[in-house]
Protein backbone atom coordinates (compact mmCIF):
# COMPACT_ATOMS: atom_id res chain seq x y z
CA UNK A 1 0.00 0.00 0.00
CA UNK A 2 1.35 2.88 -1.18
CA UNK A 3 -1.32 5.81 -0.37
CA UNK A 4 -0.83 8.26 1.78
CA UNK A 5 -1.71 7.69 5.34
CA UNK A 6 -4.23 10.53 6.68
CA UNK A 7 -3.61 11.07 10.34
CA UNK A 8 -6.15 13.30 12.30
CA UNK A 9 -3.95 15.35 14.89
CA UNK A 10 -6.20 16.64 17.89
CA UNK A 11 -5.16 18.74 20.59
CA UNK A 12 -6.65 18.24 24.34
CA UNK A 13 -6.08 21.89 25.07
CA UNK A 14 -8.13 25.22 24.05
CA UNK A 15 -5.38 27.48 25.36
CA UNK A 16 -3.94 29.41 22.30
CA UNK A 17 -0.05 29.27 23.67
CA UNK A 18 -0.44 25.23 24.82
CA UNK A 19 2.39 23.77 25.08
CA UNK A 20 0.29 20.66 23.46
CA UNK A 21 -0.61 22.63 20.33
CA UNK A 22 3.43 23.52 19.75
CA UNK A 23 4.00 19.80 20.61
CA UNK A 24 0.99 19.14 17.83
CA UNK A 25 3.14 21.99 15.36
CA UNK A 26 6.35 19.96 16.15
CA UNK A 27 4.86 16.88 15.02
CA UNK A 28 3.45 18.66 11.81
CA UNK A 29 6.95 19.17 10.68
CA UNK A 30 7.91 15.37 11.29
CA UNK A 31 5.35 13.86 9.53
CA UNK A 32 7.09 10.95 7.20
CA UNK A 33 6.75 11.65 3.57
CA UNK A 34 3.85 8.91 2.80
CA UNK A 35 1.75 10.73 5.33
CA UNK A 36 -0.47 13.86 5.97
CA UNK A 37 -1.85 15.29 9.26
CA UNK A 38 -4.58 17.55 9.25
CA UNK A 39 -5.78 19.19 12.64
CA UNK A 40 -8.82 19.50 14.29
CA UNK A 41 -9.77 22.29 16.46
CA UNK A 42 -11.98 21.08 19.26
CA UNK A 43 -12.75 24.87 20.44
CA UNK A 44 -16.17 24.64 18.38
CA UNK A 45 -17.63 21.08 20.05
CA UNK A 46 -20.56 21.96 21.70
CA UNK A 47 -20.79 20.32 25.23
CA UNK A 48 -21.97 16.87 24.93
CA UNK A 49 -25.73 16.51 25.28
CA UNK A 50 -27.40 13.15 24.98
CA UNK A 51 -30.67 14.87 23.91
CA UNK A 52 -28.92 15.85 20.73
CA UNK A 53 -26.90 12.61 19.71
CA UNK A 54 -29.50 11.76 17.27
CA UNK A 55 -29.87 14.90 15.68
CA UNK A 56 -26.00 16.16 16.12
CA UNK A 57 -24.76 19.48 15.47
CA UNK A 58 -23.17 20.68 12.40
CA UNK A 59 -19.75 20.96 14.02
CA UNK A 60 -20.16 17.23 15.16
CA UNK A 61 -21.26 15.86 11.95
CA UNK A 62 -17.88 17.58 10.67
CA UNK A 63 -15.98 15.86 13.30
CA UNK A 64 -17.25 12.88 12.97
CA UNK A 65 -16.47 12.98 9.39
CA UNK A 66 -13.20 13.80 9.82
CA UNK A 67 -12.40 10.63 12.33
CA UNK A 68 -14.19 8.50 9.70
CA UNK A 69 -11.90 9.73 6.86
CA UNK A 70 -8.66 9.29 8.49
CA UNK A 71 -6.60 6.35 8.71
CA UNK A 72 -4.62 7.17 12.11
CA UNK A 73 -5.68 9.49 14.68
CA UNK A 74 -3.25 11.53 17.07
CA UNK A 75 -4.03 13.17 20.37
CA UNK A 76 -1.82 15.36 22.18
CA UNK A 77 -2.93 16.43 25.91
CA UNK A 78 -2.29 18.04 29.30
CA UNK A 79 -3.16 16.10 32.23
CA UNK A 80 -5.51 17.82 34.05
CA UNK A 81 -5.99 16.44 37.48
CA UNK A 82 -3.77 13.13 36.80
CA UNK A 83 -6.59 13.13 34.28
CA UNK A 84 -7.67 14.18 30.48
CA UNK A 85 -8.93 17.62 30.18
CA UNK A 86 -12.96 18.19 29.71
CA UNK A 87 -12.26 19.40 26.26
CA UNK A 88 -11.07 15.94 25.11
CA UNK A 89 -13.27 14.19 26.67
CA UNK A 90 -16.06 15.91 25.61
CA UNK A 91 -15.01 14.96 22.38
CA UNK A 92 -14.16 11.59 22.59
CA UNK A 93 -18.19 11.56 23.87
CA UNK A 94 -19.71 13.02 20.46
CA UNK A 95 -17.24 10.69 18.50
CA UNK A 96 -18.69 7.57 20.13
CA UNK A 97 -22.56 8.34 20.35
CA UNK A 98 -25.08 7.50 19.34
CA UNK A 99 -24.84 3.96 20.23
CA UNK A 100 -23.95 2.15 17.55
CA UNK A 101 -22.31 4.99 15.59
CA UNK A 102 -18.89 4.92 17.60
CA UNK A 103 -16.62 7.06 14.78
CA UNK A 104 -13.52 5.85 16.67
CA UNK A 105 -14.01 2.10 16.22
CA UNK A 106 -11.08 0.26 15.02
CA UNK A 107 -8.68 3.24 14.40
CA UNK A 108 -5.34 2.91 15.23
CA UNK A 109 -4.10 6.33 17.70
CA UNK A 110 -0.78 7.37 18.85
CA UNK A 111 -0.70 9.51 22.14
CA UNK A 112 1.95 12.39 23.23
CA UNK A 113 1.94 15.04 26.06
CA UNK A 114 3.98 17.86 27.32
CA UNK A 115 3.70 19.08 30.44
CA UNK A 116 4.99 21.87 33.08
CA UNK A 117 5.12 18.69 35.82
CA UNK A 118 8.22 16.05 35.70
CA UNK A 119 5.61 13.34 34.59
CA UNK A 120 5.00 14.95 31.69
CA UNK A 121 1.39 13.89 30.79
CA UNK A 122 1.62 10.11 31.51
CA UNK A 123 -1.33 9.82 33.28
CA UNK A 124 -3.65 11.62 31.58
CA UNK A 125 -2.14 9.03 28.35
CA UNK A 126 -2.97 6.19 30.32
CA UNK A 127 -6.17 6.99 31.32
CA UNK A 128 -6.90 7.51 27.57
CA UNK A 129 -5.55 3.78 27.20
CA UNK A 130 -8.48 3.23 29.01
CA UNK A 131 -10.96 5.00 27.16
CA UNK A 132 -9.37 3.11 23.99
CA UNK A 133 -10.80 -0.50 25.22
CA UNK A 134 -14.13 0.83 24.95
CA UNK A 135 -13.71 2.86 21.74
CA UNK A 136 -12.02 0.08 20.35
CA UNK A 137 -9.06 1.39 19.32
CA UNK A 138 -5.59 0.39 18.50
CA UNK A 139 -3.18 2.45 20.39
CA UNK A 140 0.56 2.57 19.03
CA UNK A 141 2.54 1.02 22.22
CA UNK A 142 5.74 2.64 21.93
CA UNK A 143 7.65 5.10 21.73
CA UNK A 144 6.02 6.74 24.70
CA UNK A 145 6.14 10.58 23.76
CA UNK A 146 5.47 12.74 27.37
CA UNK A 147 7.48 16.11 27.35
CA UNK A 148 7.86 17.54 30.78
CA UNK A 149 9.03 20.17 32.01
CA UNK A 150 7.51 21.80 29.12
CA UNK A 151 8.56 25.55 30.43
CA UNK A 152 11.90 24.71 29.65
CA UNK A 153 11.47 23.05 26.59
CA UNK A 154 10.05 24.86 24.16
CA UNK A 155 10.94 28.67 23.30
CA UNK A 156 9.17 31.56 23.31
CA UNK A 157 7.33 31.46 19.66
CA UNK A 158 6.63 27.49 21.22
CA UNK A 159 9.32 25.79 19.07
CA UNK A 160 10.13 22.61 20.81
CA UNK A 161 14.16 22.70 21.70
CA UNK A 162 14.37 19.04 23.11
CA UNK A 163 16.27 17.09 19.90
CA UNK A 164 15.52 13.85 22.07
CA UNK A 165 11.71 14.73 22.20
CA UNK A 166 11.47 15.18 18.48
CA UNK A 167 13.80 12.07 17.46
CA UNK A 168 10.79 10.11 19.74
CA UNK A 169 8.11 12.09 17.86
CA UNK A 170 8.92 11.16 14.12
CA UNK A 171 9.53 7.76 15.58
CA UNK A 172 6.16 7.52 17.18
CA UNK A 173 5.08 8.99 13.59
CA UNK A 174 6.46 6.60 11.43
CA UNK A 175 5.12 4.09 14.00
CA UNK A 176 1.68 5.07 13.49
CA UNK A 177 1.57 5.24 9.86
CA UNK A 178 3.21 2.04 9.73
CA UNK A 179 0.39 0.51 12.37
CA UNK A 180 -2.10 2.11 10.30
CA UNK A 181 -1.13 0.42 7.44
CA UNK A 182 -1.11 -3.32 8.86
CA UNK A 183 -3.91 -2.85 10.14
CA UNK A 184 -5.93 -1.68 7.02
CA UNK A 185 -4.68 -4.81 5.63
CA UNK A 186 -6.53 -7.28 8.23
Amino acid sequence: MNETVLILGLVGSLRKNSYNRALLQTASGLVPKEAKLEIFDLAGIPLFNQDLEYQLPETVKEFKNKIRSADAILIVTPEYNYSIPGVLKNAIDWGSRPPGDNAWKGKPAALMSASTGRFGGARAQYHLRQCFVFLDMYPLNRPEVMVSNAKDNFDEQGRLKDDKAKLLIAELLNGLVTWARKLKKQ
